[in-house]
């Protein structure tokens, strides 16, 4: 029997956006999207993980950073962007620093020895490259949150021929700041002021491995990590956002490979400075 007044308007999906609904969708590089808020439409160059981002590049070889999430369509489509996940990565028969693994072994008794570095992200990549021979070893690695009390921390310790001392300082040129505290202790006996030449330990890290040639240079006055992330396009309103992008930095950081050799020798230096009454 046809039913002569229809069927009723309000069955079916009535409420449904002309575009469809937004589904969700992994990124993919090569993948074109474009922005709805803004209209910049662009592929998929560079996807920042770590960072909750990705880069998009227009036909004009323009590119603007993006957040994943709802917002954008995909061949006229609205969808929500996902990360891809994680993969896993392969082990080898050697740590992180090139050292060879030394199966069943446990860390042993931290030695009275120590070494410093200056803040967390220093000793996080350290603990991320050194760790597994660190704990071999029995040595501490400890962060000062900078080392302008440096003396003060050293006199402290109280170092001996049994109980070194190592450190590690950023930004260790003639006639920085850096310098002229390392200076101040430099005749103390079993201390061993080592460092790098970087601004940060972020430039540490090969820029290679983050898609650069080289690591942007930050004007003075601004603050150097802050200016590293708005020259590179990453959020940079709060320590929040610096602490994801060092996050993502250290997600580059597999092996000692990826570290510039200016900081590579100055930790194997220090290590082997506090074991060497072991």
């Amino acid at each position: 029997m046809v039913d002569r007044y229809g069927s009723d308007v309000l069955s079916g999906d009535w409420k449904k956006p002309p575009r469809g609904r937004t589904v969700d969708v992994v990124v993919e590089h090569g993948m074109v999207v474009e922005d709805a808020t803004t209209g910049f439409c662009g592929e998929i160059m560079v996807i920042e993980k770590d960072l909750g981002m990705m880069i998009l590049e227009d036909r004009r070889l323009v590119r603007r950073s993006f957040p994943f999430g709802p917002g954008f369509l995909l061949d006229g489509k609205p969808v929500h962007l996902r990360p891809p996940s994680a993969g896993t990565k392969a082990t080898s028969g050697r740590t992180a620093s090139g050292s060879r693994t030394v199966a069943g072994a446990r860390a042993r008794v931290a030695l009275p020895s120590r070494i410093y570095v200056e803040g967390r992200h220093d000793a996080e990549l350290v603990e991320k490259v050194w760790g597994d021979d660190l704990r071999i070893e029995g040595v501490a690695v400890e962060y000062l949150g900078g080392i302008d009390d440096l003396a003060a921390v050293v006199a402290e310790f109280a170092p001996t021929a049994d109980r070194r001392l190592g450190v590690l300082v950023d930004h260790l040129v003639p006639g920085s700041k850096e310098t002229r505290i390392a200076q101040q202790i430099s005749s103390r006996a079993h201390v061993l002021v080592v460092g790098h030449p970087y601004v940060d330990v972020w430039q540490s890290v090969k820029p290679d491995r983050l898609g650069m040639s080289t690591w942007p240079v930050i004007p003075r006055g601004t603050e150097w990590k802050h200016g590293i992330c708005e020259a590179l396009g990453w959020p940079h309103r709060d320590q929040a956002d610096i602490a994801r992008a060092w996050k993502h930095i250290l997600s580059r950081v597999d092996s000692y490979t990826d570290l510039e050799p200016e900081l590579l020798g100055r930790v194997e230096e220090l290590i082997d400075f506090v074991t060497a009454s072991a």
